[in-house]
């Protein structure tokens, strides 16, 4: 079984999923993948996996780093999982870059490159934003890139996590 419900956070009304598994989703309403899913796929339910994400996100968006994980059930393809393994260990008011992620993967792997557009595809599929923190991750130029939920969304998670996203943002306009 399939399940939903919303939690209303500082930066905007955001949609969970879940199954018996655990948290399959977490989008903001309006954002890139908002929606995706047919509604007679889901219930609209609580569950204790949704009382866990929304005690993580209070803290998150009160500004302090959560000292645990929602259950998380994360689908994807083995690349996909791969990367969203390495978002997750993206420390809280830190970026990386999608080139970074690459070159991780590829000494992962042993082989002499990785396309950091594959990283970003990979990234741009997440669909447990925030607790995966995909929003972490900038581009090689130091500019910030999409955001599924919307680069206003990035920029407030960012903030959320006392990252100064000033030069990213003066970084993005000299582009």
């Amino acid at each position: 079984m399939q399940y939903r419900t919303t939690y209303r956070s500082p930066a905007g009304e955001i949609l969970m999923t879940a199954d018996d598994m655990g948290l399959t989703g977490l989008w903001f309403k309006g954002g890139k993948f908002y929606g995706d899913m047919p509604e007679r796929m889901h219930e609209d339910r609580e569950t204790p996996v949704f009382a866990e994400t929304r005690r993580w996100l209070d803290i998150y968006f009160g500004g302090r780093e959560p000292d645990f994980m929602p259950l998380v059930h994360m689908s994807g393809t083995p690349f996909q999982m791969e990367v969203w393994k390495l978002l997750c260990r993206i420390p809280y008011g830190a970026t990386t870059t999608y080139g970074e992620i690459a070159k991780e993967i590829a000494a992962g792997r042993g082989i002499r490159r990785m396309s950091a557009q594959a990283v970003g595809g990979a990234v741009g599929h997440n669909a447990i934003s925030i607790i995966i923190p995909c929003h972490r991750v900038i581009g090689a130029d130091g500019s910030l890139t999409g955001y599924g939920g919307g680069m206003d969304k990035k920029i407030r998670l960012l903030n959320c996590e006392g990252v100064s996203v000033t030069k990213f943002i003066e970084r993005s306009r000299v582009l």
